[in-house]
């Protein structure tokens, strides 16, 4: 019995389970994808899931595993494969050790943190605001468009406005000036997501598994993970939500299938709650460093509970 982590060694929340997962000193198999190439994998799927995955000096009996914490990069984008170069046997072995890995966590019975599939609702952003809200949160008013002309009229009704990316790849919220006039013609061929802007304090809530981990972030930036490319400063510290949010953040996190979510908040001044975003494989040590709230701790003690 094992537990199976995979993608970098430098991969911050990826390394700090890790190191919880050895002063625990449980059984651990890590796969490095920078070792991708010295890798094999075998799959059977039936009546039961087989497979193994040879290493340099080790076979991983997947069945034996009763745990796995993945936090893939592109295959693609490895140093060795792009100095392969596209459509080469080394660039063909990643993809198709990427594609056998992520068709496992599907289908094996183990606790996976997350499945893909699960994940998926992230990758856009306007329908995982419906599920958002199904479960008692307030969502911002939103626009998704390539029209200008509806952009401006979104932006003249709510005078104050943000934009971001509609897909699940990460951007930098940013607020609309009038530095943007000129540049609003360029959403014809990218659909923005422009949204109300709600003042207030923002929340960053981890649920693992049936706990919830709050920090409170104070920042006079637009994206507080940027606020230094704003000149302005960040304080993170950690607090408590009330019971009623704590109960709908592992409703939402169940229903989205995830075992481990960030979910991310804004109460205004008048107390109403609203979320933006629930980010399916958060990268939580940026909170853990500054608060010195345990999680890699307690994903750890999740993938431990299956031993």
């Amino acid at each position: 019995m094992m537990i199976l982590l995979w993608g970098l060694h430098d991969d911050s929340p990826l390394e700090a389970v890790s190191k919880a997962i050895h002063r625990k000193g449980l059984p651990m198999v890590f796969l490095d994808q920078r070792d991708v190439g010295s890798m094999e994998i075998e799959l059977s799927i039936g009546a039961r899931v087989r497979g193994i995955v040879r290493l340099k000096n080790q076979i991983v009996d997947l069945e034996t595993v009763t745990a796995f914490y993945l936090r893939p990069h592109d295959s693609r984008r490895l140093p060795d494969v792009l100095q392969a170069g596209e459509g080469s046997a080394s660039w063909r072995h990643a993809i198709r050790f990427e594609d056998s890995m992520l068709s496992w966590s599907e289908v094996t019975r183990c606790l996976v943190i997350n499945r893909p599939s699960a994940m998926a609702s992230n990758s856009s952003k306007p329908y995982q605001s419906l599920r958002i809200g199904v479960h008692g949160f307030k969502t911002p008013e939103t626009l998704v468009t390539t029209s200008p002309e509806a952009a401006r009229d979104f932006w003249k009704m709510h005078e104050k406005v943000i934009y971001k990316s509609v897909s699940g790849i990460r951007s930098i919220v940013s607020r609309l000036t009038n530095d943007h006039l000129g540049r609003f013609q360029d959403i014809t061929n990218c659909p923005t997501q422009f949204q109300r802007y709600i003042s207030g304090v923002d929340h960053r809530v981890h649920v693992i598994g049936k706990e919830v981990v709050a920090s409170k972030v104070v920042s006079e930036a637009n994206d507080y993970r940027y606020a230094s490319r704003e000149g302005r400063t960040i304080k993170i510290e950690a607090t408590r939500v009330p019971d009623k949010i704590e109960h709908m953040c592992r409703s939402l996190a169940s229903d989205l299938d995830l075992t481990v979510a960030g979910v991310d908040l804004r109460v205004t001044p008048d107390g109403d709650w609203y979320c933006f975003e629930v980010n399916p494989s958060p990268g939580f040590t940026f909170y853990e460093a500054a608060t010195g709230q345990p999680l890699a701790e307690k994903i750890a003690s999740l993938l431990e509970n299956t031993l």
